[in-house]
C-alpha cells in the first residue's frame, strides 16, 4: 500500500459507493446514499478514534491493516466548497506509521493536526448555518450549475462520438439542475422561513405555534428524500466518469469539465451533510422544546 494518501471532499462518499456495490455482489443487500451522508456527521466533531477497528487494537493489526485504518480516518476530513476540486496529499513514512501504530497519543496528535483548519460547522449558531447554506450553497448551485451544463454540452459536441457516456452525463446533470431548483425553492419558501422564526423564538425564550403543515418533520422528510435521490444520482455520475477521470484524448475543456463537475458535487454533498446531520436534527429538538 502506498504511503501517500490523497483526500478530497468526495473520498468518503465514493468509498461508501464502492463498498455498497461490493455488498450488493456479496450479500445482495441494498444500502443507501443516506448511510454515507449519515456517517459524515462523525466528521463534524473530532476525527480521532481509539486506535481500534471494532475490538481489535492498533497494535494487533498488521501494518497493511493499520495503513488502511489511517487512510479511512484521514478520508473523514471534510473540505470547504471554496477548496472544492483540490486534493490533499498526505505522505507518512514507514517510521511515522510505526510510531503512530505503537503510540495512540501520537496517532491522535497527528490526526487532529491534519484536521486543523476545518470549518467548525457543528459549533455555529443555527441562523448562521442557514445563512451559509442559502448564500454559499443555494447561490453556488444556481451560479455554477448552468455554467457546468454549458461546458458539458460543449465537450459533448466534440467528444460525444468517442465517449458516448457524455450523452448520459448531460442528461443526468440537466435533470439534476431542474430538480435542484425545485428543491431550493421549497427550502427557501416553505421550510427555512419557519426555521428562522423557530430559532428567534428559542433565543428569546418564547413559545412557538406549530408549522402550518403540523410539524417540521414533514418537510424535512421530503428534503431528505430529495437529498438521497440527488446523492444517488451523483454517485452514479462518479462511476460513469470513473471518478472524474479525463480520457487520454481529452482536451483542456474536457479536463476543466471534470474539475468543475467534481467541485459541484463536493459542494452539493456538503450541503446534504450540513442539513441532514446538523441543521435538521437540532431544529427537531427545538421544536420539541418550544412548539405549543
Amino acid at each position: 500500500m502506498s504511503n501517500t494518501i490523497n483526500v478530497n471532499y468526495m473520498t468518503r462518499a465514493y468509498n461508501q459507493y464502492q463498498q455498497k456495490n461490493a455488498a450488493k455482489d456479496q450479500e445482495k443487500e441494498d444500502t443507501r446514499f443516506a448511510d454515507s451522508v449519515r456517517e459524515k456527521s462523525e466528521a463534524s466533531g473530532s476525527i480521532v478514534g481509539n486506535s481500534k477497528i471494532g475490538s481489535v487494537s492498533a497494535k494487533d493489526m498488521t501494518m497493511v491493516e493499520y495503513k488502511q485504518y489511517i487512510y479511512n480516518k484521514i478520508s473523514q476530513i471534510p473540505m470547504h466548497p471554496t477548496r472544492a476540486g483540490e486534493s490533499i496529499s498526505v505522505t507518512i513514512s514507514e517510521a511515522g506509521f510505526e510510531a503512530m501504530k505503537n503510540d495512540p497519543e501520537y496517532e491522535a496528535w497527528v490526526l487532529n493536526d491534519l484536521g486543523n483548519g476545518r470549518i467548525p460547522f457543528a459549533s455555529w449558531p443555527l441562523d448562521l448555518l442557514m445563512d451559509y447554506i442559502l448564500k454559499i450553497h443555494h447561490r453556488g448551485i444556481r451560479a455554477r450549475g448552468p455554467e457546468l451544463l454549458a461546458l458539458l454540452e460543449k465537450v459533448e459536441r466534440v467528444h460525444g462520438e468517442a465517449h458516448p457516456e457524455l450523452h448520459e452525463l448531460k442528461a443526468l446533470v440537466s435533470e439534476s439542475l431542474e430538480d435542484l431548483e425545485m428543491h431550493l425553492q421549497k427550502e427557501e419558501n416553505v421550510l427555512f422561513p419557519y426555521l428562522y422564526e423557530l430559532y428567534a423564538a428559542k433565543e428569546q425564550g418564547q413559545r412557538m405555534a406549530p408549522m402550518h403543515c403540523g410539524t417540521i418533520a414533514n418537510p424535512i422528510r421530503v428534503m431528505k428524500m430529495e437529498h438521497e435521490g440527488e446523492g444517488n444520482r451523483y454517485l452514479h455520475i462518479i462511476q460513469l466518469t470513473n471518478h472524474f477521470s479525463v480520457p487520454q484524448d481529452g482536451c483542456a475543456s474536457y479536463r476543466l469539465l471534470m474539475q468543475e463537475l467534481e467541485a459541484f458535487v463536493d459542494a452539493l454533498f456538503e450541503h446534504i451533510h450540513l442539513e441532514n446531520n446538523l441543521l435538521f436534527p437540532r431544529f427537531e429538538e427545538i421544536e420539541q422544546e418550544i412548539v405549543c
